[in-house]
């Protein structure tokens, strides 16, 4: 039997995970599974990728092993939640480092609940797609159920949370790390991609869309609005974890100490950092630029070296 071009493409995930998923087992030793769950869930994506093709690619030998299609069919579909828990485990790095000096609306406690409606969601999707499985097998013709549209309907709640979260984190971006800054604006250029991907979902569950059926559909199609956007928010959230340094157990922090906000040039003990007190007339125009997600975006990939020394300043006064 020769190869189609769905084969072809699943050789090619196989291709490309199989190095991201060592890439994900390296970084997830180096900074802790417990840690940074963000690693921990890119490996279970990078095993979706793989694990999925190998069982489309096995229907070649076994053309009507219903079981085959419908599991790389499952594994396709909620490849998205992954890529959203993981952004939700950069998320909390980042709220780490904001919160070892600053008090934040967002929490981890919110970002454990939205990890819990994905949770959720994949398993109202599993649950779904085998469902939807057992009937191809007599309809010929897969068609999602009402768990799997309730599971993507979770999902569709989660993004939204996410993207909520994200734009409440970046009004606290200048209390971060300098190193940790960079986080924000991988998820910030990863959420555009996954709505795309999300979309793909969206229409192949609540549409009988042919081009956009999981089994049957435009393989281009899945491979434009799905696999690309996956593979290029894999590979910059890989990059930015091979830069990031190793946190210290001691480091990590739950909650903050309460200290006034940037804006403000009284600190613990009453004192005023006289550095600060001459910076503040010439920061005008920085601050008005962090009140807009663009500005702070900027801000967080072209650092400002006074900012720096404001902050060092801040955390010695700190420690006095």
């Amino acid at each position: 039997m020769t190869l189609t071009y769905r084969n072809g493409v699943s050789i090619g995930e196989i291709v490309v995970y199989t190095p991201c998923l060592a890439i994900a087992v390296v970084l997830a030793i180096r900074h802790g599974f417990g840690r940074s769950a963000g690693f921990l869930f890119m490996i279970v994506f990078c095993l979706a990728r793989i694990i999925g093709p190998c069982m489309q690619l096995a229907t070649i030998s076994q053309p009507t092993n219903i079981g085959l299609y419908s599991g790389a069919a499952i594994l396709n579909n909620l490849g998205v939640s992954p890529l959203m828990l993981s952004l939700l485990g950069f998320l909390s790095r980042l709220l780490d480092s904001i919160h070892k000096s600053h008090n934040t609306f967002v929490d981890t406690r919110i970002l454990k609940f939205i990890e819990l409606v994905i949770t959720v969601g994949i398993i109202l999707g599993i649950v779904g797609g085998v469902n939807a499985g057992s009937a191809y097998q007599t309809t010929h013709t897969y068609t999602p159920g009402t768990l799997s549209k309730a599971g993507i309907s979770l999902l569709i709640v989660s993004y939204v949370g996410t993207v909520l979260a994200t734009i409440a984190t970046s009004f606290h971006l200048s209390h971060a790390e300098q190193g940790m800054r960079r986080l924000f604006v991988a998820i910030t250029i990863s959420l555009p991609l996954l709505l795309i991907r999300l979309i793909y979902s969206i229409i192949s569950t609540f549409t009988r869309n042919k081009k956009f059926n999981l089994l049957e559909g435009s393989v281009t199609v899945f491979l434009c609005v799905a696999l690309i956007e996956e593979f290029i928010i894999v590979i910059i959230l890989e990059s930015v974890g091979l830069t990031l340094q190793k946190v210290a157990k001691e480091e990590h922090v739950e909650g903050a100490r309460q200290i006034p906000s940037s804006d403000s040039t009284e600190y613990a003990g009453g004192y005023r950092a006289p550095q600060q007190q001459k910076q503040t007339g010439g920061n005008k125009v920085l601050n008005i630029a962090k009140k807009t997600i663009i500005g702070r975006i900027v801000m967080a990939v072209v650092p400002s070296g006074g900012n720096e020394d404001v902050e060092m300043q801040r955390h010695r006064n700190v420690r006095r």
